[in-house]
């Protein structure tokens, strides 16, 4: 894996960036082939003391994602760890349990890694209901007025369907589909 390693408000020091892979490189263990992916990790320095700590890695089946904010940052990247680590289990574990009837398996876990966060992923609820044309401030009103954190809807401007969703920062963020 290759890795972009940058910091705001702090400087990424050799002995930080190698902490760094060192860390997301025991990653890789989970794949039968090490995955040729670049991973972004963002590292930030809060004026409130904080430290957060982002790490994307795009991957052909999926994009790990997490985010952490810790007083401490080798903590956070610790934590960051442990949450792409359950995701890449419970991603294999889905795609297992779909291929087990067919004999092929298309994305296995190595030999050496084990998987026992097994949860039933099963939808237990089923909605259905027209998407009305709107603008994206339309969307978050509609959002607030059903007290939901994120909304579906038709873009009137690009006919095309987006999500309109609450950030953690109380903010608001918008998904378009290409």
């Amino acid at each position: 894996m290759n890795y972009n390693v940058r910091g705001e408000n702090i400087e990424v020091t050799p002995a930080i960036r190698e902490y760094v892979e060192k860390k997301i490189s025991k990653l890789e263990r989970y794949f039968t082939e090490a995955p040729d992916a670049k991973v972004n990790v963002n590292l930030r320095f809060n004026p409130d003391k904080t430290s957060k700590v982002e790490v994307t890695i795009p991957l052909p089946q999926l994009v790990l994602r997490a985010e952490e904010t810790n007083g401490d940052m080798y903590a956070g990247i610790d934590l960051i760890t442990d949450k792409l680590e359950r995701q890449i289990r419970k991603h294999k574990t889905k795609v297992n349990r779909k291929f087990r009837e067919t004999g092929t398996v298309p994305f296995q876990v190595s030999s050496n890694s084990e998987v026992h966060d097994e949860e039933d992923l099963e939808v237990v609820r089923t909605k259905r209901f027209d998407l009305k044309p709107m603008d994206s401030e339309e969307a978050i009103l509609q959002m607030n007025l059903l007290g939901h954190n994120f909304y579906v809807f038709t873009n009137a401007e690009t006919n095309r369907t987006n999500v309109v969703y609450k950030r953690k920062d109380g903010r608001y963020g918008l998904i378009e589909a290409q």
